[in-house]
């Protein structure tokens, strides 16, 4: 009932929020008051998480007392925030004054006082010990299927992923070609594709549970499904019946290993700047542009590519979705196909598929190509798959944000310091308490998310509030882990230099935290992305 009540008094809070940002952009535009606006999803997205944790207390009856436990840290610790200073970022603490909702977070302070006002240090205590002793909180799913699917998908991982990820990491090595196929045979690049087409035709939620699991392993695990995900989606709902025919099946199977390129030089989030062209010439799509920032742009088969077909047409209204084959690269020859060079993007982490930029002089695509024969489509197609694969990073960032627990957790029961583990000192324990808080909070916005766009319903916000707050909870955890390992953390022979690295990248793709606070007000006041 304690719950109930302050989450109660976090939604009135957010309306008032919500009020007073209306009332702001009655004379100016969202843009130029951004702070606010991106302070209040925020807001919106923090009341989101504790209502998706007391959704989680519900359906597990209340919850252990472990779960009660890390219930009352994340409500205590949000509540703090919203009266408070919310993080945005590292140095960006927005606190009520930015968006003059002072007497409203007075008065949420007042009907919150006993959380505000109760010391939790012998609840982080309790947290950390019940960790150190193997306790977990409840994951259940109350679905047999489901929880055998995260099961299966758990046994994978430790068995195939995480004994061999740093050190594939540390190599730059591509994901093993045994290791996808071991993935496809478990069905991980069809999870949502129909089954009519071969795939399992399950829902969202267990797409968030197989990526968790695999990105535990490894981000590049939980992340090369990501590409199926999209390709499958956009051709499920927008191809024509003879392209969902011939490719949907070869996906599911892992035959066929599709990637996205959509983002150019310069143009970042500006879709409705790009500007690589695509021409028809005697039954064929004649490409030439520029495309960067191209995960697994060459051992891939099949490129969904965003071009300009309209060049005299302004904005997305241009944008056509191609389906273009290409031969898949080896070592000697990255890319093979006439018209088509590129380079590796070195990078920090997030490898396994490594990242390029691509040069398009003159590629040859069949008249076929275009995604459900239409000019035009292109930007509301690849708008159709935004809501799953935010979703799906979400997922991805609650399994970074695990294993950084795991590792914390290993490390502090393990290092000995002044005669006892170092999990038995406050700060070191404080750490771990509060990761696991993050994870769960995390962990069930993420499943909330996955179960509203189950439901048929549009959850750009949704989507959007999960992949906000998810690379957060990743970035975080994975810090305060390496924090724990101390001077040993920032040594590369450790798995925990590369979590961090992996989790870094989390708050930037599929949309940026800023795109994604952008999103989620437009949405809140009324005025959705279209």
């Amino acid at each position: 009932m304690r719950f109930a009540t302050a989450l109660e008094a976090a939604e009135a809070y957010r309306d008032a929020a919500k009020a007073a940002l209306v009332g702001r952009l009655l004379e100016q535009s969202i843009e130029a008051d951004q702070r606010a606006a991106h302070g209040f999803a925020w807001v919106a997205t923090s009341v989101a998480a504790l209502g998706a944790v007391h959704y989680w207390l519900d359906s597990n009856g209340g919850g252990t007392q472990l779960d009660q436990q890390i219930a009352s840290l994340i409500f205590t610790e949000t509540l703090g925030q919203l009266t408070g200073g919310l993080p945005m970022g590292q140095n960006e603490i927005f606190r009520p004054i930015d968006l003059g909702t002072n007497n409203a977070a007075q008065s949420l302070a007042q009907n919150c006082a006993s959380w505000l006002h109760t010391d939790q240090a012998d609840t982080r205590e309790a947290v950390a010990q019940a960790l150190a002793e193997g306790q977990m909180p409840s994951e259940s799913l109350h679905d047999a299927e489901l929880d055998a699917i995260r099961d299966q998908y758990r046994r994978f991982t430790t068995s195939e992923i995480l004994p061999h990820a740093h050190k594939w990491h540390l190599a730059n090595d591509l994901i093993p070609d045994a290791t996808i196929a071991d993935m496809a045979a478990l069905g991980t690049f069809g999870v949502c594709i129909p089954a009519e087409y071969g795939g399992l035709g399950l829902s969202k939620l267990v797409m968030c549970v197989v990526t968790e699991e695999l990105s535990r392993g490894w981000i590049g695990a939980g992340s090369l499904s990501t590409r199926s995900e999209i390709a499958g989606e956009l051709i499920s709902m927008g191809g024509t019946e003879a392209q969902r025919t011939f490719w949907l099946p070869k996906i599911v199977s892992g035959e066929i290993l599709p990637n996205a390129v959509f983002t150019e030089p310069d143009t970042g989030s500006d879709l409705g700047a790009l500007q690589t062209r695509a021409r028809r010439d005697n039954g064929n799509w004649i490409i030439s542009g520029a495309k960067t920032w191209i995960t697994h742009a060459s051992r891939s088969d099949l490129m969904t590519m965003l071009v300009r077909t309209a060049p005299d047409e302004k904005g997305y209204a241009g944008l056509s979705m191609l389906l273009v084959p290409k031969p898949r690269g080896t070592q000697a020859d990255l890319f093979p196909s006439a018209g088509m060079s590129g380079s590796e993007i070195e990078v920090l982490g997030y490898r396994g598929m490594r990242e390029y930029a691509l040069q398009f002089d003159g590629m040859i695509a069949p008249d076929d190509a275009l995604l459900g024969g239409e000019e035009g489509q292109g930007f509301k197609q690849l708008m159709r798959t935004f809501e799953g694969a935010r979703i799906q990073t979400a997922a991805r960032a609650v399994g970074v944000a695990k294993r950084a627990l795991e590792l914390g957790l290993d490390y502090a029961t393990n290092r000995k310091q002044f005669g006892k583990a170092i999990i038995g000192f406050p700060r070191v324990a404080d750490k771990l308490a509060m990761s696991l808080a993050d994870f769960v909070m995390t962990r069930e916005l993420t499943y909330a998310a996955a179960r509203a766009k189950d439901s048929g319903k549009r959850c750009d916000i949704e989507a959007g509030m999960a992949k906000l707050l998810a690379a957060r909870a990743a970035w975080s955890n994975a810090d305060a882990a390496l924090q724990i390992h101390g001077g040993n953390g920032y040594a590369l022979e450790y798995e925990i230099s590369r979590v961090l690295c992996d989790a870094r990248i989390l708050n930037i793709f599929e949309g940026a935290a800023e795109i994604q606070a952008q999103v989620i007000a437009k949405g809140l006041i009324g005025g959705r992305s279209s």
